[in-house]
């Protein structure tokens, strides 16, 4: 074919001889046709099977990440409660450090770790000069939260809110008893 053709020759063309040719060559063309079919349809068939994959191993990575970010971040809040609730955990100074992957102290321990600066340290002698915990007006005083000794404190003498101050000052030193006393001290 030359590319001196008249745009009505490209017409015929298109619109006569390739469909004939098409029509009277497709027993041998067919199989050619259905080979490169079947290959593209395969091949996308694997890249949708990789996509597929790829994207369930992108999200399960994903949702863990979220799983882990939400316990560490429910583990924080657990522990930032356990310090409001007991508000006697975060006497010396408001700041109680709970390590990651632990629970906050109950109501009736000690807490396990607690960073102490040299205001927070009770001296010996503060400590010598306290009333022992039997001694105290409220019985078994030493085991009990704040929560269980600031409604105790109301109905003691004023000698006797002193020898608590005295023993928890010494001890614990939990500022919302130490607070209360102060201001059944000051009625």
């Amino acid at each position: 074919m030359t590319d001196n053709f008249k745009p009505a020759d490209r017409a015929l063309d298109l619109f006569v001889y390739a469909p004939v040719g098409l029509v009277l060559g497709a027993e041998e063309l067919l199989p050619e046709i259905v080979a490169k079919g079947r290959q593209q349809v395969d091949a996308a068939r694997l890249f949708g099977q990789f996509a597929v994959r790829q994207g369930r191993a992108e999200a399960s990575r994903f949702a863990d990440q979220l799983r882990r970010h939400a316990a560490s971040t429910a583990q924080g809040a657990i522990a930032a409660l356990g310090d409001l609730v007991n508000g006697d955990r975060a006497g010396h100074g408001g700041d109680v450090k709970v390590a990651r992957g632990t629970r906050p102290p109950a109501a009736d321990q000690e807490p396990l770790h607690q960073d102490a600066t040299s205001s927070d340290r009770v001296s010996a002698e503060a400590a010598a000069d306290a009333p022992s915990a039997p001694s105290l007006a409220i019985p078994d005083y030493e085991s009990l939260a704040a929560s269980q000794v600031l409604p105790r404190l109301a109905g003691l003498a004023a000698d006797e809110l002193e020898a608590v101050r005295a023993y928890e000052t010494a001890h614990r030193g939990r500022k919302t008893i130490l607070n209360r006393i102060a201001q059944l001290q000051s009625n």
